[in-house]
């Protein structure tokens, strides 16, 4: 069997699946090269192949996109439309294959397409991409098999690792937003490491529990359409009386973001809530001095 890497760009959809698709690569025995952290060069390169409209989070991908196409012999770039019936998600994921396969027409793509609402499964994607790289339907269904339990293993592990934040005596904030933006190295690693050293416990909205997703999202909305957005309205619904504030990371221009923290502002009653909107990343300072005031508020037992 030829032997090959397979990039992993360190943004979007990474910050979902990387459990799966690492457990999914190294069961087939298949090198995985992964791009480094976010810096402000890779937002540069991402810039000079978006448009204007492009969202700070797309632009990062394509800069991700543009800083690993060297170093492996296919990146990974799925196309998702719905992972639930009668649901959708963000338009960016639906498109980006295409977006990808235009901006970059060179670049050899590894990809499967998830659209449970036109039933295709995720499991037959992955049965794709290993009979893609050579594997039979038995070792790429049993590769998929074993990498679900990673998968799985990991979302318990975030529970547990919740649980143990709202344990603790220390002022507690939930962080909310998508992951690929609480986890970006250029967006989100600065507001936690801010918090860290503030000595603040942090719960992230991914954390809440899978299985109560949908009962909690209920409570605040029955109509939301967008998955991902979901979990933000049950993360709030659930987190809420569990610690003191709540801060929302989001990137301009993201439509679902905009709809879904409306929602959560407007029933957020007393609970003090700080959303930080992100077009840039060139003003540092004014970020932190909103962070100051906003745990100032909270350490003095202000509520708005």
């Amino acid at each position: 069997m030829i032997i090959m890497k397979i990039g992993l760009p360190k943004a979007l959809l990474y910050y979902y699946y990387a459990h799966l698709w690492k457990a999914f690569f190294n069961e087939l025995k298949v090198e995985v090269i992964e791009s480094n952290d976010t810096t402000a060069k890779t937002l540069m390169l991402g810039k000079e192949k978006s448009i204007d409209e492009s969202c700070l989070a797309l632009k990062i991908y394509l800069g991700h996109i543009e800083a690993l196409k060297d170093k492996c012999d296919y990146i990974l770039v799925p196309r998702i439309y719905s992972i639930v019936k009668t649901e959708q998600v963000c338009t960016n994921f639906n498109a980006l294959y295409d977006l990808v396969r235009n901006t970059f027409p060179d670049l050899k793509i590894l990809n499967y397409n998830l659209d449970v609402k036109h039933h295709h499964s995720e499991k037959n994607a992955f049965i794709k991409i290993g009979r893609e790289l050579g594997f039979s339907i038995i070792e790429s269904a049993s590769a998929y098999n074993k990498a679900k339990v990673v998968e799985n293993n990991y979302y318990k592990t975030l529970e547990i690792k919740a649980k143990k934040e709202i344990r603790s005596n220390k002022t507690k904030i939930l962080l909310l937003g998508h992951p690929y933006i609480l986890n970006d190295n250029l967006i989100g690693k600065g507001i936690i490491n801010y918090l860290e050293k503030n000595n603040i416990s942090i719960v992230y909205s991914y954390q809440v529990p899978r299985n109560l997703i949908d009962f909690n999202c209920n409570k605040i909305s029955t109509k939301i359409h967008f998955t991902m957005n979901k979990e933000h309205l049950a993360a709030f619904n659930y987190f809420k009386d569990k610690v003191d504030g709540t801060i929302i990371l989001s990137a301009f221009p993201c439509g679902p973001d905009s709809l879904s923290n409306e929602m959560l502002l407007r029933k957020r009653k007393k609970h003090p809530i700080l959303l930080l909107t992100f077009e840039d990343l060139t003003n540092n300072t004014a970020v932190i001095t909103r962070l100051e005031s906003f745990l100032d508020m909270l350490k003095g037992g202000i509520h708005l």
